[in-house]
């Protein structure tokens, strides 16, 4: 599927992506270099900081961009290149969305640092996971897909209420 961007949407991102970094460089006098930037996320993630062995990536999600631009550079680019900064700075295991990382976003002007961005999903591409129902001791749940092939596998999931195994029902969605 082709991304929604124009070329000159995307160079603009990539810009400014890298001129976080640049920012960040000075601040805390590092010599990070620019990160690859793609634009292949699908969904409703707004992107992903990947980091495999040596390589690092800044992944987004072009449908969320193109219908809210603002908030993407207001909020998402500052996001993904905060974690890519605390992954250089720190080079160990951070908490994900911890101190260190609130502090790169204070510093790239994000007032209220957040995890996740809830928006409209009208109009954006996004693939539903089946569900499958599943009770512990105190309650129903609904699994996804993906948890319900990791049950049928040997994975035990316990119930965060009451601490019993969830197990199948025999009803699915």
């Amino acid at each position: 599927m082709e991304t929604p961007l124009s070329p000159a949407q995307q160079t603009t991102i990539i810009e400014h992506t890298h001129g976080l970094i640049k920012q960040a460089n000075k601040h805390f006098r590092l010599q990070l270099r620019p990160v690859e930037v793609r634009f292949d996320v699908h969904g409703s993630a707004w992107g992903y900081f990947v980091r495999k062995r040596n390589n690092r990536v800044i992944r987004y999600n072009p449908w969320l961009f193109e219908k809210y631009y603002t908030e993407g550079m207001n909020d998402t680019a500052p996001h993904e290149v905060a974690h890519y900064v605390v992954d250089m700075r720190y080079r160990k295991r951070c908490q994900p969305h911890g101190p260190e990382w609130r502090e790169v976003m204070e510093l790239f002007g994000v007032k209220k640092p957040r995890a996740t961005f809830r928006n409209n999903l009208d109009g954006i591409p996004v693939r539903r996971q089946r569900r499958f129902n599943y009770a512990c001791l105190c309650q129903a749940h609904e699994i996804s897909a993906t948890r319900h092939y990791r049950i049928l596998r040997g994975q035990q999931y316990l119930c965060r209420r009451c601490g019993s195994a969830i197990q199948a029902t025999m009803l699915t969605n």
